[in-house]
């Protein structure tokens, strides 16, 4: 039997809302860091090499470095700020 034909091991109206819940937080979690990921790879990448080769330079490498420190320091105080606001 595949698992398209096999019934299911708890049928969805059994999910605790608490349950669905926590998986919701966790999937938009995996899909923040991903994306953030992303958007700071792009912009460090950018800004600081300015000639791509094998190898980072001792310059690229610091760079980079305190790009991502910048980027994750500010969406940390954004992320704060925001969140807050709600309590």
């Amino acid at each position: 039997m595949d698992s398209f034909s096999a019934p299911p091991s708890r049928p969805s109206s059994q999910i605790s809302p608490q349950d669905l819940k926590d998986q919701l937080k966790s999937q938009l979690a995996m899909q923040y860091a991903q994306e953030f990921l992303e958007t700071v790879r792009g912009k460090c990448f950018q800004k600081c090499v300015t000639k791509p080769s094998s190898s980072l330079g001792a310059g690229e490498s610091s760079c980079i470095y305190r790009c991502v420190d910048r980027y994750i320091e500010a969406t940390g105080i954004v992320s704060k700020a925001l969140f807050s606001g709600q309590q």
